[in-house]
């Protein structure tokens, strides 16, 4: 049998609130589309009810593809990486479990709508892009964040951090194995691979809805990314990526 067109990679961590109205909104988007599709819900080690949950969906529509990996837990950045490595579509598509970004939006992702990148990744600073109910002091960090990154890792992307990105299969299989973050600072570490390896990433413009419940501490997390940041120089220079 083929590989799906997509793979919608949702990572989850004690969801249990919303995982399956997420799963929902995402299979109700899917079934109305003429290619093949698979959800893969990775698991970074839930203690709620989220597994459960998750299973009992996939049980109760076995008609439907959703795939669940259960993992330990160490972080985002690794249930993401499992995630996508464990994903057979030819698009792989990143969706945090909230659905900040309505999932009807995926399709401005993929071709037909943006046809010849490797990576598409959301931008809540594009100029066609929308942030609604964020409050002013998340927004604030996010932008000093994003010029931390601009300093110390990465130019030239307005937002690393959109929970929404798009990978190519080709390109997910050539990143992810080198892939070490994982926690927060993934996103940068893979578009920083990505660019290294010379492939085309664009931005794509996002109507984005401020989530209450998220599992970023401002003032530890923003700590341990920026630790991130500096990790993913030093093994850029230190040779840890290999050579590309």
């Amino acid at each position: 049998m083929s590989n799906p067109f997509v793979s919608v990679v949702i990572p989850t961590y004690n969801e249990e609130s919303r995982i399956v109205d997420t799963l929902n909104a995402v299979v109700n988007h899917l079934d109305k589309k003429v290619y093949a599709w698979e959800i893969v819900v990775a698991d970074d080690g839930s203690k709620d009810n989220t597994v459960w949950l998750v299973e009992e969906e996939a049980r109760n529509h076995s008609d439907l593809h959703i795939r669940l990996l259960s993992l330990r837990h160490k972080g985002k950045g690794s249930a993401v990486k499992q995630g996508m490595l464990y994903a057979k579509g030819d698009y792989r598509f990143l969706a945090d479990a909230d659905l900040s970004m309505p999932i009807l939006q995926m399709d401005k992702f993929l071709p037909p709508e943006l046809p010849g990148c490797d990576i598409s990744i959301g931008s809540r600073e594009s100029p066609n892009s929308r942030r609604v109910d964020e409050p002013f002091l998340r927004h604030l960090m996010g932008r000093g964040f994003n010029l931390v990154v601009q300093i110390i890792a990465l130019k030239g992307f307005k937002d690393t951090q959109c929970g929404f990105k798009c990978f190519k299969a080709e390109a997910a299989d050539k990143i992810f194995p080198l892939q070490r973050s994982e926690g927060f600072g993934f996103d940068v570490e893979v578009l920083f691979l990505a660019t290294r390896m010379g492939m085309n990433v664009e931005e794509v413009g996002v109507d984005w809805y401020y989530q209450e419940g998220s599992k970023v501490n401002p003032i530890r997390d923003s700590i341990f990314m920026v630790r991130d940041l500096l990790l993913i120089r030093w093994n850029h220079i230190t040779g840890k990526y290999g050579k590309f």
